[in-house]
């Protein structure tokens, strides 16, 4: 069975990224949206990054438009918009989609791992899926979960 490090993902600027590259750390993987009333959770999100990364932490954003349209952008305005809006440093990947037949298989694997409280598909933006450094998928949190919240949670895994 496959596990988190045996999934590759595109990055905003069209790049193959191997999970891999991430094995050994704690990874917080969130469904973005640049037009959503959870967008400025981006902030948190980076805060977490600057905070936590040296010890071995990273936050990984996918943006999706499936919900509400809400990421209608290119890979080039979603990097301008993180960028300039709220300084975000940690990983973006090109957008995907994360429910449906033509979900991300890293998504479809994380769904599996951990189902949410009204069953396995996504809702909304900023779903939030937690991985401890041996790469299992140990925690999933609702889009109301601010980073914040977690922030103790996650620095039990460091």
């Amino acid at each position: 069975m496959a596990g988190i490090y045996d999934f590759t993902a595109t990055s905003l600027a069209g790049e193959d990224v191997a999970l891999k590259r991430f094995e050994g750390q704690v990874l917080l993987i969130v469904n973005t949206a640049s037009a959503c009333g959870f967008t400025p959770q981006y902030r948190g999100l980076e805060a977490l990054q600057k905070q936590l990364g040296p010890r071995g932490f990273f936050v990984l954003g996918f943006p999706c438009n499936q919900f509400g349209r809400q990421e209608p952008g290119d890979a080039k305005a979603i990097g301008e918009f993180c960028a300039s809006n709220y300084a975000v440093t940690f990983p973006l990947f090109a957008k995907i989609e994360v429910n449906g037949d033509r979900a991300h298989p890293l998504y479809r694997y994380l769904k599996s791992e951990k189902s949410g409280l009204l069953g396995s598909s996504i809702k909304w933006n900023f779903t939030k899926f937690l991985v401890d450094r041996s790469g299992k998928v140990v925690a999933r949190h609702a889009p109301t979960a601010t980073p914040e919240s977690l922030r103790k949670e996650i620095e039990a895994l460091l």
